[in-house]
């Protein structure tokens, strides 16, 4: 999993009531349109594959994959997950320290993702470490990301939204995930991921030993 980009359309979560259609349809065409981007890419590479060729694979309009993806970075990185974490964020028992919240919602989205989803979860760990332009746009996602999470964990913890200390607490969270799924796609993917997950965060929890 990377840091991944905040999505407007979300999967029904604990709670909520079942997408309608038009939701249920936007769900499908993103999902369209990422599996096309991977077969071309896996066929041709990178960079040599265009947005008019994802459109043309996924049977939609070059319009129609700018409007759900901004860019090209954008349709490996970005995922309906976001919105979940941010809800599961929310429920977590009162009184739970922040760290101990904050891994839970992370590696339960890492789980996910690698349950539903490997072949494009390998595919973005490659990819963020092949191609630049991927690596620069992830960052820019982690600190988007960073920020949705921290205004949760600030209300959680009855701080200002803008609390300094919950911005960096969150943000050094969110660039340990960065950091081990660039980690994990440099060692062939070999390792478990979620254990390098908990790693890197117990390494934030007790600091680094000399």
């Amino acid at each position: 999993m990377t840091a991944m980009a905040p999505s407007a359309h979300r999967p029904p979560a604990a709670g909520r009531p079942p997408l309608g259609l038009r939701e249920r349809k936007k769900l499908k065409t993103r999902a369209a349109i990422r599996r096309a981007l991977y077969r071309l890419v896996a066929d041709q590479g990178y960079e040599a594959t265009t947005i008019e060729q994802i459109a043309a694979a996924a049977e939609v309009s070059p319009s129609t994959v700018s409007r759900y993806f901004a860019t090209k970075e954008d349709i490996v990185l970005t995922d309906e997950y976001h919105a979940v974490m941010e809800d599961m964020l929310r429920r977590r028992p009162a009184g739970e320290p922040p760290l101990e919240s904050l891994r839970f919602v992370v590696a339960h989205a890492v789980r996910t993702l690698l349950e539903e989803d490997p072949d494009g979860m390998c595919l973005r760990a490659r990819l963020l470490v092949e191609v630049p332009a991927v690596r620069a746009r992830s960052a820019e996602t982690t600190a988007e990301t960073s920020l949705l999470l921290s205004r949760v964990l600030a209300e959680r913890t009855g701080r200002d939204a803008g609390d300094l200390e919950v911005r960096v607490f969150t943000a050094a969270v969110m660039a340990a995930l960065r950091e081990v799924t660039l980690h994990w796609a440099e060692r062939g993917r070999r390792d478990d991921l979620a254990a390098l997950l908990d790693r890197a965060l117990d390494t934030l929890g007790d600091g680094l030993s000399l």
